[in-house]
């Protein structure tokens, strides 16, 4: 076979590009990285963000700064990330369910999750909590939902079109419960409001919630997992309880902007697979209540498209939209 002169400079060309390419991954990270938590600080993510932070700064030798760019329910944030250069010095650590709710909510979203950002590694799964103010008439969700319809509650929402708010929406709907909506801009907010009594009842993710329910501030009624949680083992699953089928949660992972080079994602993959199932870690995040949970980039991507079908159909019915 005859090779001519233009298929030799494309050869070539292409083989500076590939090379450039490694020698780029080979010298990253070369300055501090930079871990974008959408959300305001104390929720899951940020929790999450910061435990992780100081041991891959060790792993990479580089400085990780976590930063907290809260707005429009975790799509500000994400959106900074989703335009930052694909070099792998700006992270995004979310609530990936959460991210594949968006589509479905907003008719105007400045990004799209599945073209604009890819996957790293899934990190942690932390159940929903149903939780109610301690003056709340009720001891389970059936006598909940009975209170429901004879008496005003209002259910804190942590975001209009979060995972919380979906939940609840979706509860609502398999129970026969009625509530009243309540938004908040964020997780923390909304849980200080419940505590205080402002607001009776609340669903949100376990790692943040629990605390206030070991202190007593809050009395749960139920976990949104398919099976008990050994942490608040008498705590019965929603399903349990007249809802079968019933599971949701908050999934945090780590996410990078699209054109990252592959073995900058596969470095981060691995390094952050190895600290997230350190004992230490794992040790600290279970007596919160959130279970280590990794996959594979390809693997996250996948259950990011899972996701968003799911929670289409639950936006879908409920005809939640917004700008």
């Amino acid at each position: 076979m005859t090779l001519n002169r233009r298929d030799l400079v494309l050869g070539a060309v292409g083989a500076s590009l590939l090379a450039g390419s490694a020698q780029a991954a080979d010298a990253w990270p070369s300055k501090p990285l930079r871990i974008v938590v959408p959300y305001p600080p104390g929720g899951s993510s940020d929790i999450i963000a910061r435990a992780i932070s100081q041991p891959l700064s060790v792993a990479l030798n580089q400085s990780v700064i976590v930063e907290n760019r809260a707005g429009a329910n975790g799509n500000l944030g994400a959106d900074l990330v989703a335009k930052a250069p694909g070099d792998g010095y700006t992270l995004l650590l979310c609530d990936v369910g959460a991210l594949a709710i968006s589509p479905s909510v907003y008719t105007k979203l400045a990004f799209d999750p599945s073209k604009d950002l890819r996957g790293v590694t899934m990190l942690a799964y932390s159940p929903h909590l149903l939780v109610v103010h301690p003056s709340v008439q009720a001891n389970s969700l059936k006598e909940l939902v009975a209170l429901s319809k004879k008496a005003d509650l209002n259910f804190a929402v942590t975001a209009t079109g979060s995972a919380p708010h979906l939940a609840g929406v979706a509860l609502e709907r398999a129970s026969g419960a009625r509530w009243q909506y309540v938004p908040y801009k964020g997780g923390v907010q909304a849980i200080q409001d419940t505590v205080g009594g402002q607001t009776q009842v609340l669903m949100n993710g376990m790692l943040a919630t629990l605390p206030h329910v070991q202190s007593g501030k809050l009395k749960v009624l139920g976990v949104s997992k398919s099976t008990r949680m050994p942490l608040i083992g008498d705590v019965p699953t929603i399903a349990e309880q007249g809802v079968p089928g019933f599971e949701s949660g908050t999934w945090q992972g780590l996410l990078a902007p699209r054109g990252t080079p592959e073995a900058v994602i596969q470095r981060l993959s691995k390094e952050l697979v190895t600290i997230i199932r350190s004992a230490d870690i794992r040790s600290r995040l279970a007596g919160q209540g959130a279970e280590v949970v990794t996959m594979t980039p390809a693997e996250q991507e996948q259950f990011f498209n899972k996701e968003r079908a799911r929670w289409a159909k639950v936006v879908d019915a409920a005809q939640i939209k917004l700008d």
